[in-house]
């Protein structure tokens, strides 16, 4: 049976997703979406249901608006685990998505744990 590129995606999103709850803790969950222009990243509580924190390409003050590539992932990683710390989060579980780890999803992570942020 042949499935297309977005339900493949969509079968990875869940597996991750649910591999993540089961492993949970009541740790905070640091969720990624990259698209082709942009890269943003949400730190949410999934106990209540809010999102604590969040860092995007499309912010002005990061200085990357309208890029997307390693450095850019990098300035969004750092930016988010310095606004979990301001939140009073100290650590968090890494969520991919239907993404692969590696290249701008895997920068996100990494400075996000050069900034301090436990993943």
């Amino acid at each position: 049976m042949a499935y297309d590129k977005r339900v493949q995606f969509l079968k990875r999103r869940l597996r991750v997703r649910n591999k993540l709850r089961a492993v949970n803790e009541g740790r905070m969950r640091l969720s990624v979406h990259r698209s082709n222009k942009n890269i943003s990243v949400q730190l949410i509580d999934d106990v209540n249901g809010v999102t604590v924190a969040a860092a995007s390409t499309l912010e002005k003050d990061l200085g990357v608006v309208g890029k997307n590539n390693v450095e850019a992932a990098q300035k969004v990683g750092a930016a988010i685990a310095e606004r979990a710390k301001k939140a009073g989060v100290e650590e968090a579980y890494f969520d991919r998505g239907g993404f692969l780890f590696h290249g701008r999803v895997k920068a996100v992570a990494d400075a996000a744990r050069d900034a301090g942020l436990k993943i």
